[in-house]
């Protein structure tokens, strides 16, 4: 047997090639690799020696040769093919094991230059890989460390390896370039900032398997991105508290999108991916109040996401119920002596919780047999686009609350009405199939008096029948796209009862 070692990370490398040469395996290698054999005492054949033939080029070429892939690829079971080598001189080559040259790693280093980046795409080791993958019924293949022991045991048991195992690890080299080549081309695309590809591919990695999905009988694991953007969740730090579910980690992603709204102390709590209450204050502990105050039931086993570190009074405040987790940028020592108190709250710990999405960053939902994908919703409205449609504009104090409403209208289900008032929520109407019954909702849910507040609106009123009940829950200004044919029977609904209605311009379903 003859085995081909290539490898960019060296872990175990050694420790492989002397358990081959003990069962008797002849060894070729390339490079660095061949250079730490060698070193190590492993008696090695230079690839050159193979191919007859120089590495050439500052080492771009080397083993894109016959003597190579003809050793890899010829079907041992076809007379023709073992002719063909004969004839040629070609020898067989029976384990292949390479790692490719990092070009994660370079990418993710601070300040890589795009040249840098592209003398760390690999040609042949993904070359030699697909090709021994291909004839994995006579090639053995390992592109991870990981799988040097089993190869090693297998052999030393039964003198072969198994087919089951020379499938297994064929598909692990597919999957394995496949997200190599999807890496390299998401890195190109992003540089020029390119359009949405005709061709889709995208690589993630494994974070953790979860216990289930959304459901006990679904299953589920958690992936992130090569190159995740700072303020990401898979970025958070988990302090304290059990493992995240499924379930934990959408809402809390949900919490983080709309917390991003916001530059001022601010709290955001969810529930089943939809915000329950959102506050603002001078400080941390009166955005949480105010939070909490907007539907004190609903928090209850939820989210709270804040932008300020968790200070002392405000992890007393959050101690007094049950809550599933708490993302900040940080926790002082006396919240943290407070909050893990409790074994199953879960504390994430996220620096740069402020950062918004970067710029040409993408949504994607899957659908039956294929993806949408569309970029992400970025803006809130243009404050200079602002139209104020009835004859009463609204005052100061209700053009900020309607700005905060609309931030969190953004993200709800829609059809999503939001009421605030006081730079909180009051009233939230999440995911009805018609406008009034979320707006009604939101009326209904609230446990303060309306008088005074403001409402948001993520898309159109299609009648006026939203004014009316809007007035008489004692709202005094409406912020709404805009866009209905029967745009002008709510603004003389709104002129006839007092409400200040401003049109946005800006549509937020969030489906």
């Amino acid at each position: 047997m003859r085995a081909l070692l290539s490898v960019s990370d060296k872990t175990g490398i050694v420790e492989f090639a002397r358990e081959l040469e003990n069962l008797g395996v002849t060894i070729i290698s390339t490079g660095g690799t061949h250079k730490k054999l060698e070193e190590s005492g492993i008696a090695v054949t230079g690839i050159s020696d193979v191919t007859g033939f120089p590495e050439c080029l500052d080492g771009r070429v080397k083993t894109l040769h016959p003597a190579v892939h003809g050793g890899i690829l010829a079907m041992r079971d076809k007379p023709e093919h073992m002719k063909q080598l004969a004839d040629l001189g070609i020898e067989t080559i029976d384990i292949v094991a390479i790692n490719l040259y990092p070009f994660k790693e370079t990418i993710l280093k601070p300040g890589v230059t795009l040249e840098d980046a592209i003398e760390n795409i690999d040609i042949g080791g993904p070359t030699m890989l697909r090709s021994a993958a291909k004839n994995h019924k006579d090639v053995v293949v390992i592109c991870d460390p990981a799988d040097y022991e089993t190869v090693i045991d297998e052999l030393k048991k039964n003198k072969t390896v198994s087919y089951d195992t020379k499938y297994r690890l064929a598909l692990k080299v597919f999957q394995h370039t496949a997200a190599y080549d999807a890496m390299i081309s998401d890195y190109l695309r992003k540089q020029i900032g390119a359009e949405l590809p005709d061709n889709l591919t995208m690589t993630f990695e494994k974070v953790q398997e979860l216990r289930y999905g959304e459901n006990p009988h679904q299953k589920a694991s958690y992936y992130k991105e090569i190159q995740p953007a700072d303020g990401s969740l898979v970025k958070a730090e988990q302090l304290h508290g059990k493992e995240l579910s499924f379930n934990n980690i959408n809402d809390t992603n949900g919490a983080l999108a709309a917390l991003r709204e916001f530059s001022e102390p601010t709290v955001v709590a969810v529930k089943h991916a939809n915000p329950c209450g959102v506050g603002t204050g001078s400080d941390i502990y009166t955005a949480y109040k105010r939070a909490y105050d907007c539907d004190p039931t609903s928090i209850f086993g939820g989210i709270v996401a804040a932008n300020r570190p968790i200070d002392k009074a405000t992890a007393e405040e959050i101690n007094k119920i049950f809550i599933e987790i708490v993302i900040a940028p940080d926790f002082t020592d006396e919240a943290m002596e407070i909050l893990t108190q409790k074994k199953n709250i879960r504390l994430l710990k996220l620096p740069d919780i402020e950062n918004k999405e970067a710029a040409g960053e993408i949504d994607i939902k899957k659908v039956s047999g294929g993806l949408l994908v569309q970029g992400v919703d970025d803006i809130l409205f243009d404050e200079n686009a602002l139209n104020v449609v009835t004859d009463r504009a609204p005052t100061e104090k209700e053009l900020e609350d309607l700005r905060l409403a609309m931030k969190v209208v953004k993200h709800i289900k829609s059809n999503g009405i939001v009421i605030a008032k006081d730079q909180a929520t009051v009233g939230i109407g999440p995911g009805q199939v018609n406008r009034i019954w979320a707006v009604e909702n939101a009326i209904r849910q609230a446990n303060t008096s309306l008088e005074g507040s403001v409402l948001a609106s993520d898309a159109f009123f299609p009648f006026d029948d939203c004014v009316t009940a809007a007035a008489k829950a004692g709202v005094t200004a409406i912020i709404q796209p805009g866009g209905s044919i029967r745009d002008q029977e709510s603004i003389d609904k709104a002129n006839e009862l007092g409400i200040a209605m401003v049109f946005c311009g800006i549509r937020h379903f969030k489906h």
